[in-house]
């Protein structure tokens, strides 16, 4: 592109034509385009949602099987989320996710338990005597 005319006046338009927008009021970009914002880990929502499943189902004794799959999930979650460098969030979801699968699978294997405590409490046949 040739440098433009001594004194000011008038530029010439770049070569090709084409239209050349003015520049942004301000000088700077308009408010929507910076960076992407953190994106939630999908496995830190999952680790929450089987953690609360699991506290809620342990006195059916599922939380046997949905507490560890909810500690598991919060694990591994937040080395996701410490090895993304920023670009993932959720590492308290995950964390809270992992501690209620862990109470989630205390409380059933509590139940599991309680069920065979009372149900030896409730045993009435009598064993013979020899």
């Amino acid at each position: 592109m040739p440098p433009p005319p001594p004194g000011g006046g008038y530029a010439p338009p770049p070569p090709g034509g084409g239209y050349v927008p003015p520049p942004p009021p301000g000088g700077f970009a308009p408010g929507g385009m910076g960076y992407a914002g953190q994106r939630t880990d999908g496995l830190a929502i999952a680790s929450l949602v089987i953690g609360i499943i699991s506290i809620v189902c342990s006195i059916v004794c599922l939380g046997i099987v949905l507490g560890p799959t909810a500690a598991i999930m919060g694990f591994i979650s937040r080395q996701r989320i410490s090895t993304s460098g920023g670009a993932l969030g959720g590492g308290t979801l995950a964390l809270v996710g992992l501690i209620l699968g862990i109470i989630g699978f205390v409380a059933g294997v509590g139940a599991f338990f309680g069920y065979i405590y009372l149900g030896s409490l409730n045993n009435t046949i009598a064993s013979p005597t020899p």
